[in-house]
């Protein structure tokens, strides 16, 4: 029984993609090079490429520029292997303060209590506000848990709280 992903692999449009491809790969090089400054970094760049390439072969559209639209997968891998590299760097910056940092989570530490100012002005605002001030930012709910216990969505959430702290830093600044 014949193969039909090696049928389709061999037909000339998949051919001459790949051909098409194979003599882009130079000119794809030469901008990772210039792109990260390191030969072997852009190596694996024009191969992610490649890869990346052939595998959404079927969103090319024929007979429009291959150039450009490898060029603009190679872009976009670069882009994407930056910003996992600093994300990276991020975490490995944290162990080198904790070396277990990886084992424990992070707890923010616990607050007491407020100062009266702010305990007054949190009393003040709006119930509305207030309560979902003191669900986000003072109990730490993520928006969600503070949307079940008020009984209202998630969005609704997100626009008392911006109200909330705009009210509550604008009565601050008024007690200062």
């Amino acid at each position: 029984m014949p193969n039909p992903i090696a049928n389709l692999l061999s037909t000339p449009a998949n051919v001459d993609f790949r051909t098409q491809l194979g003599e882009l790969t130079s000119g794809l090089r030469s901008r990772a090079v210039r792109l990260c400054r390191d030969p072997v970094e852009a190596d694996d760049i024009v191969q992610d490429t490649v890869v990346r390439a052939l595998r959404f072969q079927q969103s090319y559209r024929p007979g429009t520029n291959m150039r450009a639209w490898v060029h603009q997968i190679l872009f976009s891998v670069f882009v994407t292997r930056c910003r996992k590299l600093k994300r990276e760097r991020n975490a490995l910056s944290s162990l080198t303060v904790d070396p277990c940092a990886w084992t424990h989570r992070d707890t923010p530490p616990p607050m007491q209590s407020l100062s009266p100012n702010v305990e007054n002005a949190v009393e003040r605002l709006p119930k509305q506000f207030g309560a979902v001030v003191r669900l986000v930012d003072l109990d730490d709910h993520s928006y969600r848990e503070a949307a079940d216990v008020l009984g209202v969505p998630v969005g609704t959430v997100m626009s008392r709280l911006f109200r909330g702290r705009r009210l509550l830093a604008h009565a601050l600044q008024e007690a200062a």
